[in-house]
């Protein structure tokens, strides 16, 4: 019997390729979409995903799969609320994470709400995470692949629970990335060995800068290099071009290695300081989203990630006014970046995540 229908968003890529094919397998109704999210007369990104190249990536996959393929528009929400935060975010002295906000805004609201006018009842994409529902806690879960080197969770911690409710992500359990490109060969798709996306999607070279001056040039003020004291090191080319931690690119030299500690917009100062000082015991974070829990009331004790890459850490967690919330570092964290996400874990559960605002 044919299950509900499910909108699958095809990147052109095997992971949502195999995504759609196990759906098709398990007696889902499948239509394959593409969201088209690149300018006109843009030219290609090598590896991105969403390109002219991906989608005829996509479109043979899904004939191969013998189901529909749709190409969406989605170009003028992508440029509002991804390429326009992207830009916002470095101006303003801030890291943003593209990705996290592509997910939020555009895969689980953009393409739910046409996945609807569809009559579907899903969507689904080639993430690795687990979505499932607890009926004691009367709440849809979001859990971490068992390929804990493939979890994508991080970028995941916006969901709501209607986007839950309505998402399907069936490459959870798979254990390693092999497992999906041999079932892509043995099903005769030509994205078999095609090399995962890369980041930024966007961005048509390797210097995120040169788009930057490109889109926000006339907002981006040169100013100067300060040390922890107040004392000017020297001229920096603009907020937009350094973030928490960094030590090479600065264009200054000094008798010994500095790291930027902090960007400072009142001041439009880069400060620089010495390793020791870009570790932080704690940070404050904005926009908090939770899942595992109605809400957060009271301090909890959870395992915290200030990025992607970064490894698990022990932290207590608080509720602070306006939203926000207080995060305590058992050990000191390098790098706490303002405007990257801090995601917060209990075992495999992702309990939520927030931006980070500032160190503490």
């Amino acid at each position: 019997m044919t299950k509900a229908k499910v909108v699958a968003a095809m990147s052109g890529g095997v992971d949502s390729s195999i995504a759609a094919a196990l759906l098709k397998e398990q007696g889902y109704d499948v239509i394959g979409v593409t969201m088209q999210i690149w300018q006109p007369g843009s030219p290609e990104v090598e590896g991105g995903c969403c390109s002219l190249s991906a989608v005829e990536d996509a479109r043979r996959v899904c004939h191969v799969l013998d189901i529909p393929h749709y190409v969406m528009n989605f170009r003028s929400m992508f440029e509002q609320k991804v390429i326009n935060y992207f830009v916002r975010e470095y101006v303003q002295g801030r890291t943003p994470n593209p990705c996290i906000a592509c997910n939020r805004h555009i895969k689980f609201e953009g393409l739910l709400d046409k996945a609807r006018g569809l009559g579907a009842e899903f969507i689904a994409t080639g993430h690795y995470a687990k979505v499932s529902f607890d009926p004691d806690r009367g709440r849809y879960l979001l859990a971490r692949a068992r390929d804990k080197s493939k979890d994508q969770t991080y970028a995941l911690y916006s969901f709501s629970q209607e986007q839950l409710a309505h998402t399907l992500l069936p490459l959870a359990d798979y254990i390693k990335k092999t497992e999906i490109r041999e079932m892509a060969r043995k099903l005769g798709l030509r994205v078999a060995n095609k090399p995962d996306s890369q980041e930024i999607c966007f961005v048509t070279d390797e210097s995120y800068q040169d788009f930057i001056r490109e889109r926000a040039g006339r907002d981006i003020k040169p100013g100067p290099f300060l040390d922890t004291a107040g004392n000017v090191l020297g001229t920096h080319q603009g907020l937009a071009f350094y973030t928490i931690g960094q030590r090479k690119g600065l264009g200054i030299t000094f008798g010994k290695p500095m790291y930027v500690v902090e960007l400072d917009r009142e001041r439009n100062a880069v400060i620089l300081g010495e390793n020791q000082q870009v570790f932080s015991t704690g940070l404050l974070a904005e926009d908090l989203n939770v899942i595992s829990i109605p809400a957060l009331t009271g301090p909890m004790e959870v395992e915290a990630k200030i990025r992607y890459s970064a490894p698990l850490a022990k932290a207590v967690i608080s509720p602070e006014e306006g939203g926000k919330v207080r995060v305590e570092f058992e050990n000191a964290q390098r790098a706490v970046t303002p405007g990257q996400a801090v995601v917060f874990y209990q075992d495999d559960l992702v309990v939520g995540g927030g931006t980070i605002a500032h160190r503490l």
